[in-house]
């Protein structure tokens, strides 16, 4: 089978990892090729065997003059490639692959529908009326299933979680400072307004016995608390989350994040804001808690966990099971599977 991935951007966010994830695991006995708009870490994360393809005018914003150029060389593209399916990931390129590509062969990944509903609600109108220019759209969670019903798009929904790989547990890791803490608390994330930095700070403030670790910032911050430590540059940054004891995700809007379903899979309770899908794959009480925006709930919930052992070895093993039963490579990759065949 002859399968092309196109999204629009090339970083290493949830959308790419899925993209990274199904490509290498089906190049073995598939035809795969990946396009995408810049330069950027997805493409070393690559298989060898995997045709990558960048097609510099498909961008993030909207250009009139570069996205008729990228509708163009999307149309030339499958005239050359002959897929057999077209995995659309992400909504600019859902919008313009759908516009490029034959409907019978397309399936489009939305990646977290909140970002469009709740974001950039101004793009409601294009998914609309493009919603029966695919033979599927798949949703990350039964949440996104729902208000995307609600929009009045009903047609053609799957559901399907994605996954992540076993991880492997690494020796030589280390970031200085923490052990100077009873315990570790770590995020992964960009920081922006979604992701709710400062409350992740003034949590920290209600904690000081901890260690509060932020990787994912773009620049350095001054006068932080003595206990939290903002890393950049931090390549495959969810191999620290072996160092952590809890993972924390307070956020505005998501899917199912896949920082998440790492931290499931190196068995970590999670306490996360009980926004989109998280609240399918963290279970309250029983793996950790999904709770409103509110610093001092946070602050509460971490604290339980980490003052029982008893709890805190119960929430562990839990994760664990929801990732290898739910969240695995192989079992995001037999779905597509059954998607892709439609």
């Amino acid at each position: 089978m002859k399968i092309l991935h196109v999204i629009t951007r090339s970083d290493l966010g949830g959308a790419q990892s899925v993209v990274i994830n199904l490509a290498n695991s089906m190049c073995v006995n598939h035809d795969i090729t990946v396009v995408a708009g810049e330069d950027g870490p997805m493409w070393d994360a690559l298989d060898a065997r995997i045709k990558k393809i960048k097609v510099y005018e498909i961008v993030r914003p909207i250009s009139i003059f570069k996205d008729l150029k990228a509708l163009f060389k999307l149309k030339k593209l499958y005239s050359s490639v002959k897929p057999d399916v077209i995995h659309l990931h992400s909504s600019k390129i859902g919008v313009l692959g759908r516009l490029a590509f034959p409907k019978s062969k397309i399936v489009y990944s939305v990646h977290g529908f909140d970002s469009i509903r709740l974001a950039y609600r101004k793009y409601l109108p294009l998914e609309r009326l493009l919603k029966n220019r695919c033979k599927a759209i798949v949703l990350a969670s039964n949440y996104d299933k729902q208000n995307i019903i609600n929009e009045g798009i009903t047609n053609n929904l799957h559901v399907v979680y994605n996954g992540v790989h076993t991880p492997k547990i690494e020796s030589e890791l280390s970031i200085k400072g923490i052990e100077n803490y009873r315990k570790v608390i770590m995020c992964i994330a960009r920081i922006s307004p979604q992701k709710r930095f400062e409350s992740y700070i003034e949590i920290a403030k209600k904690l000081p016995q901890y260690a509060f670790v932020w990787i994912g910032a773009e620049k350095e911050y001054e006068g932080l608390p003595s206990n939290v430590f903002c890393l950049m540059g931090v390549s495959n940054a969810k191999k620290y989350i072996q160092l952590a004891d809890l993972f924390v995700l307070p956020t505005n809007y998501e899917g199912v994040p896949i920082v998440v379903i790492d931290a499931l899979s190196y068995g970590k309770p999670i306490v996360s804001s009980d926004v989109g899908g998280i609240s399918e794959v963290v279970l309250n009480d029983v793996n950790g808690f999904v709770v409103e925006n509110n610093d001092a709930i946070f602050v509460e919930k971490i604290n339980y966990i980490l003052t029982n052992d008893n709890v805190y070895n119960r929430f562990s093993d839990k994760s664990l099971k929801i990732f290898h039963e739910n969240l695995s490579i192989e079992k995001m990759v037999n779905e597509y599977k059954n998607v892709y065949k439609l």
